[in-house]
C-alpha cells in the first residue's frame, strides 16, 4: 500500500484487480476542500488511458513490477524468446504483449521486460535503435537534407519516412516511440 502523496511516474498500480501505470500526477489544492491527485493512468495490458483523481492520502495498491534486462534471441510460431542475461533462463512471450516493439527488435539486441507474478506485461526498449535500410527509392543529383521525404523498408520489415538523400544499405537512428527517423549513423 502507497499513499497517493508519494505516487511516481512509471509506478504501476493495483486498482480493482488490474494493473495501471502512472503516466502523470498533480497534486492540487483547490480554493475550498481538501487536497486532490489528479492522475493519468494507462492500463498495462490494454493500452487505455484513463483520468482518476484520489483524495490526498488515500491508500492505494502497488503492484510489485520486477523489471529484467532481457536478450530478444528469436521468433518461433508461438511468440518472441527471450533469455534473461542474469539466469539464462529463455521465456517466450506472446505477439501482443510484444506489441509494436517487434517492429525494433533485432537478434541478440537487450531490452527490459516487466514482468509480474512470472508473467510479461510489457517491453520497454532504449528510445532509439539503430537498422539498416533494406529498400528505399534511389535519391536524385540535388537531393538535400531539407528536401521532402521517401519511404524506406527497414530490415525488421518496418516502413518509415526518411530523407531523399538516404540509399539502400546505410543505418539510419530511428525513435522508438514514434517510429520515426532520426539520423543517419
Amino acid at each position: 500500500m502507497v499513499s497517493t502523496n508519494d505516487l511516481k511516474n512509471g509506478m504501476v498500480l493495483d486498482l480493482d484487480g488490474q494493473l495501471w501505470t502512472v503516466v502523470w500526477f498533480q497534486h492540487h489544492k483547490p480554493g475550498k476542500g481538501n487536497t486532490v491527485v489528479r492522475t493519468k493512468l494507462k492500463h498495462v495490458l490494454t493500452g487505455k488511458v484513463v483520468d482518476r483523481t484520489f483524495n490526498s492520502d488515500t491508500k492505494v495498491e502497488s503492484a510489485s513490477v520486477d523489471r529484467r534486462e532481457m536478450q530478444y534471441l528469436y521468433h518461433d510460431g508461438d511468440g518472441f524468446v527471450f533469455m534473461d542475461t542474469q539466469d539464462f533462463s529463455q521465456l517466450t512471450i506472446a505477439d501482443d504483449v510484444v506489441g509494436d516493439a517487434k517492429n525494433y527488435l533485432l537478434d541478440n539486441q537487450l531490452a527490459t521486460v516487466a514482468l509480474h507474478d512470472s508473467t510479461p506485461l510489457f517491453i520497454d526498449l532504449p528510445a532509439s535503435v539503430e537498422l539498416a535500410i533494406t529498400y528505399t527509392e534511389p535519391g536524385l543529383q540535388g537531393d538535400r537534407s531539407t528536401g521532402g521525404t521517401k519511404p524506406a523498408t527497414l530490415e525488421t520489415g518496418l516502413e518509415i519516412q526518411v530523407p531523399l538523400f538516404i540509399t539502400t544499405g546505410e543505418k539510419v537512428k530511428v525513435d522508438t516511440r514514434d517510429g520515426s527517423y532520426i539520423s543517419r549513423v
